[in-house]
């Protein structure tokens, strides 16, 4: 029996999505896609297939956001197996290498973790998403390419030892952009001379959602059952809210609609870019940029978006 098609709408918003094990970021973004039946999505950044939690979906407007919220803070959740090194640095790969893993205590490895916090030079794993040659490292590693993953500098801020037992510890990380956990797990096990991979990864937190209200995809199907769309799209935030981590700016009447035509004004706003650019009533116009002078220049400028709730 072949399945209705959908008929997709114009939707703005945000979905905080608790991703599930098992599936890629793009089929999880496709499979909300179709349940808010939203013409235009995407994510801010790919969680692993073997990790859980926050993936922000944006929908229609939102999508102009997604870049900024690519390269937001984060916080995860991070169970090792010290032992044992994978292809992948992950349980969902191959085992490379095993080695006995030293007596350890807690003193000694939070020595180990300490050097792994602040600025550092991080290799990405062979099986990541970044791109040589326009193809993502993972497709050549499936086809069994030698590669030479790039290095590139990263920031930890913090990483707290939760507990330990034997041959597995779980911490929490809070991390710039660009930070690969796994990544993490394996230096982790070479400083510790035994090898290590993640059996287990969430993400907790992505700036500006410090405290997320999740959804499934199964409490969203659920909802597109038994409630409706109305009841769907009330799981959605608004564009404010993905502007809430930067400088705010309110314009009149008036300058509201220079604004959306593009126009530069001059007034006595503090240098940003970028900035979040409102109404005074507070219908976010876009995003734009002030320069030392205090003028504003339109960078990304918003069509008209229903405030809450974002139903199209």
């Amino acid at each position: 029996m072949n399945r209705p098609k959908i008929r997709f709408r114009p939707l703005d918003g945000i979905l905080l999505l608790d991703k599930p094990a098992g599936m890629s970021s793009n089929a999880a973004l496709q499979a909300a896609r179709r349940l808010f039946r939203a013409e235009k999505g995407g994510h801010t950044g790919s969680l692993d297939p073997l990790a859980t939690g926050l993936l922000p979906l944006c929908f229609g407007e939102a999508t102009k956001l997604a870049g900024l919220l690519l390269g937001s803070d984060k916080a995860y959740e991070a169970g090792i197996v010290l032992g044992t090194t994978t292809d992948t640095d992950d349980a969902d790969g191959q085992p490379l290498r095993r080695r006995p893993v030293p007596a350890l205590d807690r003193a000694g490895l939070e020595a180990a973790l300490a050097p792994f916090t602040g600025v550092l030079q991080q290799r990405a794993p062979v099986y990541s998403a970044l791109k040589q040659g326009g193809e993502p490292l993972y497709a050549r590693a499936r086809r069994g390419e030698a590669i030479e993953a790039p290095v590139r500098q990263v920031e930890v801020r913090a990483i707290e030892l939760l507990d330990f037992a034997g041959d597995r510890l779980r911490i929490r990380v809070t991390c710039g952009t660009g930070t690969y956990i796994r990544s993490l797990a394996r230096d982790l096990g070479e400083a510790l001379g035994c090898g290590a991979h993640i059996a287990s990864l969430r993400r907790l937190w992505v700036d500006p959602f410090r405290e997320p209200r999740m959804h499934t995809l199964e409490e969203l199907e659920a909802l597109a059952e038994g409630a409706g769309e109305a009841a769907l799209d009330a799981c959605l935030l608004p564009l404010s809210a993905g502007l809430a981590g930067f400088p705010r700016i309110e314009l009149d009447e008036a300058e509201a609609a220079r604004f959306s035509l593009g126009q530069r004004l001059r007034g006595p706003w503090p240098a940003a870019e970028p900035a979040g650019v409102f109404t005074r009533g507070g219908r976010p116009l876009g995003l734009g940029s002030v320069e030392a002078d205090g003028r504003l220049s339109p960078q990304r400028l918003f069509r008209p978006a229903l405030e809450p709730g974002c139903g199209g």
